[in-house]
């Protein structure tokens, strides 16, 4: 688990979002509140998603999405959109206590690559896919060099 978590506050928008995941070198923080509570997760799954059309969409107005340079300027149109219109707002946490491997397999069971980590109701951390999986290599398949 890391206990320095980069979070995004409500209201951030989509263009911070993108800058502060790229500054930080990290693909997806959770989204907090005045309080610090977690309200939801944003990853830049979220952002590339909101870039391109959904299968109905592209099939019931297939013209829209032909001019490739009009679609450049999505990313222009929704600059100022805040995180709350494209984060995932349901949101998997464990508790600090909880085996590495119940966290790494509700993680690949929910299909999430990032977990906050929540002490009564507070964030305290966050546990990655990456964290799991290089743990799990260490504890069980340690190298022989």
């Amino acid at each position: 688990m890391q206990t320095e978590v980069v979070t995004i506050p409500v209201g951030t928008a989509y263009r911070d979002v993108a800058a502060l995941l790229r500054k930080k070198g990290i693909s997806g923080a959770p989204v907090v509140d005045r309080e610090r509570g977690v309200v939801g997760v944003v990853s830049e799954k979220d952002l590339f998603r909101v870039l391109y059309p959904f299968y109905r969409s592209f099939y019931e107005n297939p013209e829209m999405y032909s001019d490739l340079e009009a679609r450049e300027t999505k990313a222009a149109d929704i600059a100022d959109h805040p995180v709350e219109r494209f984060m995932s707002s349901r949101v998997w946490h464990i508790e600090p206590d909880v085996p590495l491997m119940r966290a790494g397999a509700i993680m690949l069971a929910r299909g999430i690559h990032r977990m906050p980590v929540m002490d009564g109701g507070r964030l305290v951390g966050i546990i990655t896919r990456t964290a799991v999986y290089r743990a799990v290599f260490e504890i069980h398949l340690p190298s022989n060099e």
